[in-house]
Formats: C-alpha cells, sequence, structure tokens
C-alpha cells in the first residue's frame, strides 16, 4: 500500500528568501495562497511581464519584490526555496535541476516529479494552523478537508491555545511532569466513545 512520506514543517517565511518564477495565473495562484498564510513572506517573483492581478497583489505587500526580466540563473543566489510556474516546461526544468544543484528546495507547478515539496491545504484559526496533503494526488480533497476542518474548529480555538500557554508557564517540574500536566488538561479534546 503506498503511503504519504512527506514531512510537514511550517517555515518562517519572513525569515526566508523565496523564488517565485512565472508572472501568470499559477504565479498569482501560488504568490495568494503564500501570502495568505504568511503575509510578510520574502518573495521575489521575476517574470517578463506579467498579469494586472499579480502586480495588484504584490503592491499590497512590501515583503513582494517584483523583477521585470526573464529568469537568469545567478537568481538563484541567497534562495532558501524556488517555486517555478512558467508556462515553458524547458524553462521550469533547467530552474529544477539548477535548483537542485544548489541544494535548494525546489516546486514546479503541476510537475510532482520536479517538486521536492508541495504546498497543501492550510486551516488557519489564530494560532492553530493545520496543514493538509494528499501526497500530490487530490488538490480537490485537500481542498474539501480544509472547508471540513475550517468547518469544525471552533472560532474560540485561540483563546483556548493562548490559555494553556499561560498556564503551561506556571507549571512547576521537569519536562516530562509538564508534559503529563498538559496532556490531562487537554485530555478532554479527544473524542471519548
Amino acid at each position: 500500500m503506498e503511503r504519504n512520506e512527506l514531512y510537514p514543517i511550517f517555515l518562517k517565511l519572513h525569515q526566508v528568501n523565496v523564488l517565485i518564477v512565472g508572472g501568470g495565473n499559477v504565479g498569482l495562484e501560488k504568490l495568494t495562497f503564500m501570502l495568505k498564510s504568511s503575509p510578510n513572506a520574502n518573495v521575489e517573483v521575476v517574470a517578463p511581464r506579467f498579469i494586472p492581478e499579480l502586480v495588484d497583489l504584490i503592491n499590497k505587500h512590501d515583503s513582494v519584490k517584483l523583477t521585470m526580466k526573464k529568469f537568469k540563473k545567478k537568481m538563484l543566489k541567497k534562495r532558501h526555496m524556488v517555486i517555478a510556474c512558467t508556462d515553458d516546461l524547458e524553462v521550469n526544468k533547467r530552474i529544477y535541476d539548477l535548483s537542485r544543484e544548489r541544494y535548494l528546495i525546489c516546486n514546479i507547478a503541476d510537475t510532482p516529479d520536479l517538486c521536492d515539496y508541495y504546498l497543501g491545504g492550510i486551516v488557519t484559526k489564530g494560532n492553530v494552523k493545520i496543514a493538509i496533503s494528499t501526497n500530490g494526488k487530490s488538490p480537490t480533497t485537500a481542498k474539501r478537508l480544509r472547508e471540513f476542518f475550517e468547518e469544525i474548529i471552533p472560532e474560540d480555538i485561540n483563546q483556548m491555545v493562548l490559555n494553556l500557554n499561560e498556564y503551561r508557564k506556571t507549571l512547576k517540574g521537569n519536562f516530562e511532569d509538564k508534559v503529563q500536566k498538559m496532556n490531562e488538561i487537554t485530555a478532554s479534546l479527544k473524542n471519548k466513545e
């Protein structure tokens, strides 16, 4: 049986240098979802031309830079992650190969074989964030799961998180004692049958 072996992480995109190559609808989609989750993401978007909606989005975020040029390999300097979403598969493949040579993680839109990571569905309620992956198999399923979790997670979950954080700061004892106490307090969150 196939299983999802992806390792989920939560990146501080305001501390990471991201390059998006592509100024069309897919570039707009990638940047929109990135900024929805991380509004201060440090991103440069490169393309010889941009759709107006992408320019409008970039202009609303000081941390995003627009560069109206064709991709050059020197643009990969001082980057941590790359997304290529041009309409030219050869350009995308070149970006992927150059990224791999530099040990950069890279995502080539709609080309799972040329992805070191996928951009999954995300649910955010205050400090609570849930990432959803279908291993690149079904973005529609990830979308439906996101909608489901957005409905069932209570709006006041953030207040509970803040309260538990304050309580955790008051706990005495070693790490194991603190974990046990927090587990006792949060046990009611589990569905008991």
